[in-house]
Parts: C-alpha cells; structure tokens; sequence
C-alpha cells in the first residue's frame, strides 16, 4: 500500500507541476484561472488520496478525507468568485503582455 500511496503522491505533484505550463499557454485571464482551479483540485486530490493510502484507515485519515471534501466544495465557490468579480469590474490583461509574443 506504501508503494501505491507514493505513487499517488508523485503523480498528484506532477499534476500541479506540469500545470504551471497551462499558465503560461494560455494568455487570457478566464483561461487562466479555469486551468489553474482543474490542475489544483486533481493535483490535491490525487495527494490526498495518497496521504490516505499510505497512512491507512487512521484517525489522521478522517481527517484528511474532511480536509479534501471541504476542499472540494470550497475550491470551485472562491474560484467562481474570483472570476465573477474579474468579468464585473471589466478586468483584462495589460496590452504590455500580448505585444510581448
């Protein structure tokens, strides 16, 4: 279980990491935050659920699986209101960036 816990936890990082590159990619805002929220959530669960593994069915487990679920329902909410208040206030990238390509 040890052996599928640290795989878990390696892939969920990988995730994260490589997901850094799709900030780079993509040049508008909404794009932006859209990959940054899905890499960020797969990427923590994935490490949870390693934590989870490894560690087997502990009380440190449960506490862990209450982490990841208000995770999971906190997440999408601030994401949702990072960009709702962005596309109110009329918010875009600087110029100064896309003459920059």
């Amino acid at each position: 279980m040890i052996i599928i816990g640290n795989t878990l936890i390696i892939i969920g990082i990988l995730f994260m990491g490589l997901g850094v590159f799709g900030l780079f990619r993509f040049k508008d805002f909404f794009s932006r935050i859209l990959i940054t929220a899905k890499v960020d959530t797969v990427g923590f669960i994935a490490i949870i659920i390693g934590l989870v593994v490894k560690n087997g069915f502990s009380f440190l487990s449960g506490k862990l699986l209450i982490i990841l679920f208000l995770y999971l329902v906190t997440n999408p909410i601030s994401t949702h209101s990072i960009s709702r208040s962005a596309f109110l206030s009329g918010y875009r990238i600087k110029k100064e960036n896309e003459e920059n390509d």
